[in-house]
């Protein structure tokens, strides 16, 4: 019977049970390390990301690559143990969302909340600082901010933090106010 299980519900399953074997442990921050390694040589390589999903590998096979790779990145115990689980579940597929599992668990834990902010122009490092007090004052968590730049907005600011957003850009303003000469 094949498995019906929704990728995202055994990505959040797997990211749970390892937050707790990693605060078990007390290893939570060494483990979020090793996750985010992983993700980085798994982005870098193409024969890793083949090796994790593709099907022509037999389980084995990857658990003695991963086995490799673990030992060589000096990875914890947890992670050595929870890679070997993947392998023998056939859920290495699922790595990625596990990961991004684990890290929203691990930002709640030290309560800290995800902010996009985009920019028509870099922002300084006073403005950073500025826009990182602001966004604490209001969401009343620390905020860990990802920043990117798009000329298209023209100017402003726009900032994410979960579903919502927040569209303070020259741009949005713009065509609201085209907006509204074209239906008066």
């Amino acid at each position: 019977m094949a498995d019906k299980s929704n990728p995202s519900d055994v990505g959040a399953r797997y990211a749970q049970a390892l937050f707790d074997l990693a605060i078990e442990s007390d290893a939570l921050a060494a483990v979020e390390a090793d996750l985010d390694s992983l993700g980085v040589m798994q982005r870098q390589s193409a024969e890793l990301r083949t090796l994790l999903t593709s099907p022509a590998f037999s389980a084995e096979a990857k658990g003695r690559a991963l086995e490799a790779i673990a030992d060589r990145a000096r990875f914890t115990k947890t992670m050595h143990k929870f890679l070997g689980l993947l392998c023998a579940n056939r859920r290495l597929a699922a790595l990625t969302e596990i990961t991004a599992a684990f890290n929203r668990l691990s930002a709640d834990r030290r309560r800290i909340v995800s902010a996009e902010v985009v920019t028509a122009i870099a922002m300084t490092k006073s403005q950073s600082e500025m826009l990182a007090r602001s966004l604490r004052a209001a969401l009343g968590r620390d905020p860990e901010i990802q920043t990117r730049v798009d000329p298209a907005i023209l100017g402003g600011v726009k900032v994410k933090v979960g579903s919502r957003l927040y569209d303070a850009s020259l741009k949005s303003k713009l065509d609201s106010l085209t907006f509204a000469l074209k239906r008066a």
